[in-house]
């Protein structure tokens, strides 16, 4: 166990733990692989792992990346955002990565508000729900992630938990061997900030939680309508084929040399 600065409970651990296991099973060299963060508390998961790390500025995590990419298509490319971070701040880069279909894996790990810095409200925080900023109840809907990007583009998009380990290491290894941009958002835990504020218990009252509403996604689709309030669906929500950014920026560099020779 390394000593790290994450709160009891919080469940990055367990998240960067399946990133390493992903990593280690495919094979990957360390200088093939460049691990891109912001700020936040899951942005400080690039300090615990020893390949090529660019830690940028807040939201900006998925520009660095995509300007990295675009550079040196050979690397594989990683970026850990959390929800305030990579949705919330950095929303509009999210959106723009996945309708460019770079070809990279986005990982946000979704502990419904700003963690780190005192428990704000971000764009995944549910309806109603108490934060620093929301004292009263939050008054805006949040965010669905996966449907977000799915719609903006992305070529492989998932949701996984921080309960659900051997899942979560499947779906890693998926969104990194796929071509084009990839999305994993990990529901997480986060008893400190969010979970003392909405009452919900505490580190293991939270991942039984997850445990009880976290539904596969084919028994989600087919029985929706019967599950208890909070469920969710886990698993590959959306895979396509389409080009990624730099295949289509070749195909138009090529074009562009063949009529510039006529």
């Amino acid at each position: 166990m390394l000593p790290h600065l994450w709160c009891s409970g919080c469940g990055n651990g367990i998240v960067l733990s399946s990133l390493a296991r992903a990593l280690a099973e495919l094979g990957l060299e360390r200088n093939q692989v460049v691990v891109v963060t912001g700020i936040g508390c899951w942005g400080k998961a690039d300090d615990y792992l020893s390949t090529n790390a660019l830690h940028g500025t807040h939201g900006r995590a998925l520009a660095f990346a995509t300007g990295i990419k675009a550079a040196n298509p050979k690397l594989c490319v990683i970026v850990l955002m959390g929800d305030g971070d990579g949705a919330t701040i950095g929303g509009n880069h999210l959106i723009h990565a996945a309708r460019r279909n770079i070809d990279l894996l986005a990982v946000v790990v979704n502990n419904h508000n700003y963690g780190m810095t005192g428990g704000q409200v971000s764009a995944t925080t549910p309806a109603g729900a108490v934060t620093s900023t929301t004292a009263y109840g939050n008054p805006e809907r949040e965010f669905d992630l996966c449907e977000l990007v799915m719609a903006a583009g992305a070529n492989y998009v998932a949701r996984g938990t921080a309960y659900h380990v051997p899942q979560l290491d499947r779906l890693l290894r998926e969104g990194i061997e796929k071509k084009g941009f990839s999305f994993v958002e990990v529901m997480s835990p986060c008893p400190t900030q969010y979970g003392r504020r909405n009452q919900l218990g505490g580190a293991v009252k939270m991942m039984e939680w997850l445990r009880d509403h976290a539904v596969p996604v084919k028994s989600f689709r087919e029985k929706r309508d019967d599950l208890p309030p909070g469920s969710f669906p886990i698993g590959k929500l959306h895979e396509g084929d389409d080009p990624d950014f730099n295949t289509r920026y070749r195909d138009i560099q090529a074009r562009a040399q063949k009529e510039g020779q006529v």
